[in-house]
């Protein structure tokens, strides 16, 4: 791209679990896994102070499990310990990729990564190191997309990345509907009427709160986590507006 200034110079980088199953849709995917380390390493070398929440749904959701018997708190545990598992492979393959990254997590398991802890983590980032945040927010109901918005107000990151698997938000579904329009920025308000779900609602009212962009973009676009920071023509933004 023509521009190579980073728009945002701390930027939190919400992941799905399904993003890192591949073509298999369930479990991990170490091939995929590495093309999105690979694209992290781009925005990396930009020199963008780089915060990462994964989700764990690959592995298992804790809604589902509740759905299936299994006890909410116990089945959303369960969740929050399949992000660790996620955050493990991505930070082994950013590693070898010669990416200095820490893995801290909210439910502490220190034989495994770091607890979360708000100032190391900024000083983690202020030393270049890639921080990935896994074990959502530590409780049980909350969606990794509130704890993705939670930690990203707690770092003072300047913008959320949510990765999805279409190119943006649209008025209705693209998938199922062929005449969908695609919106390149929406107001926090206008996307709340129009019931967009960009996040949880949760998630939502938290960065309208504290004036939190979002900009939703395909992950599934070789280059997009890089892009998305150097370009307003990716994705769609979702702020404050500007009258």
């Amino acid at each position: 791209m023509a521009d190579t200034k980073p728009r945002w110079k701390r930027v939190l980088l919400k992941l799905s679990g399904e993003s890192f199953a591949g073509d298999r849709g369930f479990g991990i995917s170490p091939e995929r896994v590495a093309e999105i380390a690979l694209d992290v390493k781009a925005l990396y070398d930009l020199g963008v102070e780089l915060a990462i929440v994964v989700g764990g749904g690959n592995i298992i959701r804790g809604q589902k499990a509740h759905e299936g018997g299994v006890d909410r708190v116990t089945g959303d545990t369960m969740g929050m310990l399949a992000t660790v598992i996620n955050s493990l492979a991505l930070q082994d393959a950013l590693e070898q990729l010669g990416v200095d990254t820490r893995v801290q997590t909210a439910i502490n398991m220190d034989k495994v990564a770091e607890p979360y802890i708000r100032r190391r983590a900024i000083r983690h980032l202020e030393k270049g190191r890639v921080v990935i945040l896994a074990a959502g927010s530590g409780n049980p109901y909350f969606t990794t997309d509130t704890a993705a918005v939670l930690r990203a107000v707690e770092i003072h990151a300047e913008a959320v990345l949510k990765a999805t698997n279409v190119d943006g938000v649209y008025d209705s579904d693209p998938r199922k509907n062929e005449s969908a329009v695609k919106f390149d920025r929406i107001d926090f308000m206008d996307a709340i009427k129009r019931n967009l779900g960009v996040m949880d609602m949760t998630a939502f009212t938290m960065c309208q709160e504290n004036n939190l962009p979002v900009v939703v973009f395909n992950i599934s676009v070789r280059g997009n986590i890089c892009n998305v920071v150097l370009s307003e023509e990716i994705g769609t933004y979702v702020g404050r507006s500007e009258s």
